[in-house]
């Protein structure tokens, strides 16, 4: 062999290992973060009460423990005339709690609203769902004037009294029901007031460089008191009261949370949100909301946007926040306070 081919020979095999390392370098750069094995989940910030900066680790068991420890709800929210219409049902003697149950209608709703049906207790004096075993001399229909999908109808209404009806003839008693014309009218006047005070924050944390795997972004939502929610891709902050709805949710591609090895899933974006209504003014859900999008994005390496991918400033931020203190406000005025079981129901 020649010394002309022995040399084409040498940078034809230096090229191929170029090729070769440079491919290697950029499957490197484009390979999504992973989730450190060697690192403890830690809470330095967003704990489940309040935010604080300058505490310490804390072993991730914290979160199972708290959660074991948190207080529960102690009934479901009573009838409320404020967001409910209710008809009241006279019986001419005591009913059964199990006599009740049997009367009731086989669903909860009427259309796309709650139906309810509460006793009077001889026990505790107060209106409850009826139980087995106990006694009630009165009993109140109800029905929820307004939700998220739209005000009460007269074709809801007359579902109502339908079904309200037969319960009470189940039961020997004697309904009376408020005028269609005037409930349908103020269904529509607290949904006009729900629609223009209804508010769902969600912000997206969109990668600057390299993508990030569900690992990685777990890991790192962890540290901040997030924990797995019921749906694949999903992470919530707890509320202090189990069963309520939580103060922020966490969501990335359910996709890439399901795939056979979730480590390959490249994303390169995940949304932290707030419902607004669902949560009490006092848990500062949104001050929580925009200190977890900014100290992950920093340690992520991601830029914080609106829906439409344009990033969000700190005035941009100071405005929401403003608008959010009239909100709340406007919520607390007409007795619908942000995480009230009013406005729970009614913003669901």
């Amino acid at each position: 062999m020649s010394s002309l081919q022995n040399s084409l020979a040498l940078v034809g095999g230096l090229t191929l290992v170029g090729v070769v390392l440079y491919n290697f370098w950029i499957a490197r750069q484009n390979a999504p973060r992973q989730a450190d094995p060697d690192s403890a989940a830690q809470d330095p910030g967003l704990q489940i009460h309040e935010p604080d900066p300058s505490a310490g680790p804390k072993d991730p068991s914290f979160l199972d423990d708290a959660l074991d420890v948190l207080p529960v709800p102690d009934k479901k929210p009573p009838l409320d005339a404020l967001i409910d219409v209710i008809a009241p049902i006279e019986v001419d003697a005591a009913v059964s709690g199990d006599a009740a149950l049997a009367a009731l209608p086989a669903t909860r709703r009427v259309g796309t609203k709650p139906f309810a049906v509460e006793g009077l207790s001889d026990t505790s004096g107060e209106w409850e769902t009826p139980v087995a075993g106990r006694r009630y001399h009165s009993f109140q229909a109800g029905v929820q004037l307004a939700n998220r999908v739209g005000p009460l109808n007269e074709i809801e209404f007359s579902e109502f009294v339908i079904k309200a009806q037969a319960f009470a003839d189940a039961i020997n008693g004697a309904p009376e029901f408020p005028d269609m014309l005037e409930e349908v009218a103020r269904g529509r006047e607290l949904d006009q007031f729900a629609s223009e005070h209804d508010a769902q924050l969600s912000f997206t944390i969109c990668a600057t460089s390299s993508a990030w795997s569900p690992g990685y972004i777990q890991q790192h939502a962890a540290r901040w008191g997030f924990v797995a929610g019921v749906i694949p891709g999903r992470m919530v902050l707890a509320a202090p009261v189990q069963g309520l709805p939580p103060i922020l949710s966490l969501s990335f591609d359910s996709q890439a949370a399901m795939a056979d090895d979730p480590a390959l899933s490249a994303i390169r974006e995940f949304t932290l949100s707030l419902d607004v209504p669902q949560v009490p003014r006092d848990e500062h859900a949104f001050a929580r909301l925009r200190e977890a999008a900014r100290i992950l994005g920093n340690e992520m390496d991601g830029v914080i946007t609106d829906g439409a991918g344009h990033a969000l400033t700190d005035d941009d931020l100071n405005a929401i926040a403003a608008d959010l203190e009239q909100l709340y406000d406007a919520l607390d005025q007409r007795e619908l306070s942000a995480g009230s079981p009013q406005a729970r129901r009614l913003f669901s």
